[in-house]
């Protein structure tokens, strides 16, 4: 079994991280899924939620993803997302008031989108 693995992390506009990881963790429609070297074939429909990625230096790279596919094969991971953004990347103030307002707007979609964005910075 390989020690590492290669992973794309990619979305609509473009290459948001690509390199190499021991574990990637992510969300999708059938629960959290935690991806190894070695781990099963896979392809699978990714649900908004954070993207945890354990690099092989040993740093953490946390990105909020907004829907898409995964999908693992020969140890390279590739997560094809509509929206992804790394949680360094995140103005912390926008996202909270993105989050305030969807919530008095009753904008469930949209609420989700900003509770992510915060939860992946809390992460990262």
């Amino acid at each position: 079994m390989a020690a590492e693995l290669h992973v794309e992390l990619v979305a609509a506009d473009r290459n948001v991280w690509s390199g190499e990881a021991t574990l990637v963790v992510a969300r999708t429609a059938s629960g959290d899924i935690g991806v190894m070297p070695g781990h099963q074939p896979l392809l699978g429909v990714l649900e908004s939620g954070p993207v945890t990625i354990r690099t092989t230096e040993g740093s953490t790279v946390v990105a909020a993803v907004h829907g898409g596919f995964i999908s693992f094969a020969d140890n390279k991971l590739s997560l094809l997302a509509e929206i992804a953004e790394l949680a360094d990347e995140i103005d912390v103030k926008r996202a909270e008031r993105a989050l305030e307002r969807a919530k008095s707007d009753t904008d469930a979609a949209a609420e989700r989108r900003a509770d992510v964005r915060l939860r992946a910075v809390a992460a990262g």
